[in-house]
């Protein structure tokens, strides 16, 4: 696995894409379009904007350099992750669906489909997508997605998601991933085969625990228009200041996202001899089952990693009570 991303495009996009200098005073940074409402030049002619919950210049910007990160044009950005979760859902089911999921994945998506969802009809079936043959499995009855995250939170179990998109297309059925552990800069799902790819943008790219927000990110121009239209009818736009925000936490992203892989390999190396360490889960280790499908679907280990300690539930428990450096924020 290489030790830097190769990607000479990120850091320009990361830095710029999106922005334009402000038309009235020329200022290059984008500024904080704090209205709700437009002045239109007469009726039906508006210049692209008319309500700030349908849209929004500082929300148009972050949405174009999100889009170009991941290599495609459109995204539509979120009040949260679990927002961006919840359109997805509203925007592609309806009841007797079925959606096929990865078994370990965040609890706000497992709790959204087992105690809201299902209450409207939705069949959410949740199976282990690092195994092909449980991947064949699912694919033998018609589905409406599969919603799929790689890295898996917190066992950082790997889906191939190319083979994972093909078992998903045999079944009629679009693929998501949950892109937030890696981010655009170590991995793209859409070239990978996924039909979109959605991050909660309050964790790395955001970066500085300032903001909550959610992106869903296609090529498709038809599922960003349902994806429009749900945000509109539901209120769940960002707001222009925590899209500006998170526009300033982008331009640090590849910076900071490699220096949080250097800092996980570095940490793992050393619980990897720990004596109380049971079991250590780092993709960037060679000790890792699938690090080979590490090494060619995503750039770098990642910035997180996981372990078990000797001892079980008790033991996890005294070491969490008794970090320094590390706040328990839930």
């Amino acid at each position: 696995m290489a030790n830097e991303t190769e990607n000479p495009r990120v850091e320009p996009l990361a830095l710029h894409a999106g922005a334009v200098p402000d038309p009235t005073t020329g200022a290059i940074l984008t500024p904080i379009y704090q209205t709700t409402t437009y002045r239109q030049e007469a009726v039906g002619q508006d210049k692209g904007y008319t309500y700030s919950r349908a849209g929004n210049p500082t929300v148009t910007a972050l949405e174009k350099r999100l889009a170009a990160l991941e290599g495609a044009e459109y995204a539509t950005c979120f009040s949260s992750g679990l927002s961006a979760t919840t359109a997805l859902f509203l925007s592609l089911l309806s009841a007797g669906d079925r959606v096929v999921v990865s078994e370990v994945c965040y609890g706000g998506t497992v709790r959204l489909l087992q105690q809201i969802f299902s209450n409207l009809g939705v069949i959410a079936e949740f199976i282990d997508t690092s195994r092909e043959e449980a991947l064949v499995k699912a694919a033998s009855e018609p589905a409406k997605l599969f919603f799929i995250e790689t890295p898996a939170n917190p066992t950082l179990r790997l889906t191939d998601i190319a083979l994972a998109s093909k078992f998903a297309k045999l079944a009629g059925a679009l693929v998501v991933v949950d892109n937030t552990l890696l981010t655009p800069v170590l991995q793209k799902p859409l070239d990978l085969g996924a039909d979109i790819s959605l991050h909660s943008t309050t964790k790395y790219i955001e970066g500085h625990n300032a903001t909550i927000g959610g992106v869903l990110i296609t090529r498709d121009k038809e599922l960003h228009e349902r994806f429009d239209l749900v945000r509109k009818s539901t209120g769940t736009i960002q707001a222009p200041f925590d899209a500006w925000l998170t526009l300033q936490g982008v331009k640090t992203l590849p910076l900071r996202i490699r220096e949080h892989c250097d800092n996980a390999f570095r940490v793992g190396r050393f619980l990897e001899s720990h004596p109380a360490i049971e079991k250590l889960n780092y993709p960037g280790f060679d000790s890792f089952p699938q690090h080979e499908l590490a090494g060619r679907q995503q750039e770098l280990g990642g910035a997180l990693i996981s372990f078990e300690l000797k001892g079980g539930v008790e033991a996890g428990i005294h070491l969490m009570n008794s970090v320094k450096l590390c706040a328990l924020p839930i």
